[in-house]
């Protein structure tokens, strides 16, 4: 029998690959990655407060604009009481529309990620030259906006077509984050070069998890701090990326980030021992790696 097959990627246990440390010997790498988008007001797609699929309304629509008035500002603010780095998955109509959300990124640092047009719009539905299109529009927009070209891509709804990376390497990005393959990045093919996967999480994840599976806030902070011990100990074998995907109109909420700042306290209760960078960082060390050290180089 013989299965349709992607043939970006070569199968390689983890236990068979070369053991590297991340900068000044660490072996944890830790990103907090928060995904700012921006919707069709009762159009398009959206997600909604039920976890269930609902007619776009001023209701699921005001629940997420929540995010970008409200609870983006608590998120970053958390952020500055524990000194940490942000790396944001923008869709670029948000920076058009929120002004304030570049100027305090800006200020902060943070890193850009594409993350599409917007979140009323798939680009796994779009022919070629359309999903080039949004890709070029997202980036282009992104950049004249913030003054920084994103390096990295996430899809909305991390969701892609069969040419997606091939599209991404020819536009210039560096890392992509679709693909949950893996807890160590690794090298994919395109038709134009390799292109790196960064972990992201889909199940560490505030939307599938207390939206959609309807976990409360501190059973999301629970798992938290479950993924992160476990992979904490698995990081003395292999070096490792703990991420965790965030949403501030989820987050953001006040009952559900005050169990998420006690896990982030847990976190930073091992700072020593961890590499708190984003995924942009993460590209760029795995690029000075000799070749082989990383699976697909």
């Amino acid at each position: 029998m013989k299965l349709p097959r992607h043939n970006r990627y070569d199968y390689a246990p983890i236990h068979q690959r070369p053991v590297y440390d991340w900068p000044e010997g660490k072996r944890l790498a830790v990103t907090f990655c928060n995904n700012i988008e921006y919707f069709a007001f009762g159009a398009g797609l959206g997600s909604d407060s039920t976890g269930a699929a609902a007619p776009q309304s001023q209701r699921n629509y005001a629940w997420r604009d929540y995010g970008n008035r409200v609870g983006l500002w608590y998120y970053l603010d958390l952020l500055d009481e524990f000194g940490l780095p942000g790396a944001h998955n923008v869709n670029s109509a948000v920076l058009e529309e929120c002004p304030a959300i570049v100027e305090r990124l800006n200020g902060r640092g943070d890193e850009y990620v594409g993350h599409g047009r917007t979140n009323s719009e798939r680009q796994d539905v779009l022919w070629e030259d359309d999903e080039a299109r949004l890709i070029a529009e997202c980036t282009e927009t992104v950049a004249r906006l913030t003054g920084r070209r994103p390096e990295g891509w996430l899809g909305p709804y991390i969701a892609e077509t069969g040419v997606t990376l091939d599209l991404l390497k020819e536009a210039g990005y560096r890392y992509v984050m679709d693909w949950a393959l893996d807890d160590q990045p690794i090298w994919m093919k395109t038709r134009a070069g390799p292109i790196l996967s960064v972990p992201y999480p889909i199940e560490l994840n505030d939307s599938p998890s207390l939206v959609f599976r309807r976990h409360t806030g501190r059973q999301f902070a629970e798992m938290i701090v479950d993924q992160f011990d476990e992979m904490l100990a698995q990081s003395k074998k292999y070096p490792l990326v703990f991420a965790l995907a965030l949403h501030p109109f989820i987050i953001g909420q006040p009952f559900r980030l005050r169990a998420f700042r006690g896990a982030v306290r847990h976190i930073m209760a091992h700072r020593d021992e961890l590499w708190i960078t984003t995924p942009g960082e993460i590209a760029r060390y795995c690029e000075t790696l000799p070749k082989g050290t990383v699976p697909g180089s």
